[in-house]
């Protein structure tokens, strides 16, 4: 059901089109998301979060300069004076990955939050941008020669080089990577709020319906897994779509059957499986 006042197919169509704008918005994207997950956000929710986080801007003070006065601007704002962290009750929770929610709680994901410091500090002229560590989100602030990390999952502690490298190992094992300190673009920011949605479901078979969501909304990014094709088809025979589950799986099937014959032929077979789930 879509939230009253917004369709269901007109959210979608706005995502979509955000998605493929020159400078997607990642405040808009989050939002319209987050309409896909609660039913009791309309446009004047959406639109009062973006006032919130103008609002939150116009607090920071001005004539900043350097990464460092920025990071430890937002960490005295949005860490100190507002209370934005996170905790590990909040993994629990589908709401901590909803911006609108995070911004009423101040409570979230590392990468929500992350979220809410990219669009404070982008609209107040900080430069800024996302740090997707494996594992756990942060921010980052000024050029890569004097980069300055901060972890708003933490309140915005700032992060020492060796503070990201224990971040990486404790996640993967793994030493960390230059590769990883890459600025994160919107679209790849959104992606990973999307896979951490999925996996959240992923967990609760009973939320299959969060689950096909998250999947559709992927695939209607500009780029995705193919994979997710296929697993958009076992969600429907899941949720008891056997014939289009299994039309689908035969779409993907045939998708890599060129590339991975093997794993096409698999694929058909549980397409069969499906559609005998009917007799």
């Amino acid at each position: 059901m879509a939230p009253q006042g917004q369709d269901k197919d007109e959210l979608r169509r706005r995502f979509a089109a955000e998605a493929r704008a020159e400078r997607p918005d990642l405040a808009l994207l989050c939002l319209l998301l987050s309409a896909e997950a609660d039913p009791a956000l309309d446009v004047h929710g959406t639109d009062a979060a973006q006032i919130e986080l103008d609002r939150l801007a116009g607090l920071l003070p001005y004539g900043l300069r350097g990464g460092r006065a920025w990071a430890s601007a937002l960490a005295e704002l949005l860490g100190e004076r507002y209370g934005f962290e996170g905790s590990s009750a909040d993994y629990e929770h589908l709401r901590s990955s909803l911006l609108h929610e995070v911004l009423r709680r101040r409570r979230g994901l590392p990468i929500l939050l992350s979220v809410v410091w990219i669009e404070v500090a982008r609209r107040a002229g900080a430069p800024v941008y996302g740090v997707a560590l494996p594992g756990h989100f942060v921010v980052g602030f000024g050029e890569p020669e004097e980069r300055v990390l901060a972890d708003p999952f933490a309140g915005g502690r700032p992060l020492t080089g060796e503070d990201a490298e224990l971040l990486v190992t404790g996640a993967t094992g793994e030493p960390l990577e230059p590769s990883m300190l890459v600025p994160a673009q919107p679209l790849e920011i959104v992606l990973r709020i999307l896979n951490n949605i999925r996996a959240w479901a992923a967990a609760r078979p009973e939320r299959t319906d969060v689950a096909l969501w998250a999947v559709d909304l992927s695939l209607l990014l500009p780029s995705h897994p193919a994979r997710l094709r296929y697993e958009r088809a076992q969600l429907l025979v899941r949720s008891g779509e056997f014939l289009r589950g299994a039309a689908e799986m035969e779409e993907y099937a045939d998708v890599v059957a060129e590339v991975e014959p093997a794993v096409a032929q698999a694929v058909r077979r549980s397409a069969q499986a499906a559609r005998a789930r009917l007799n």
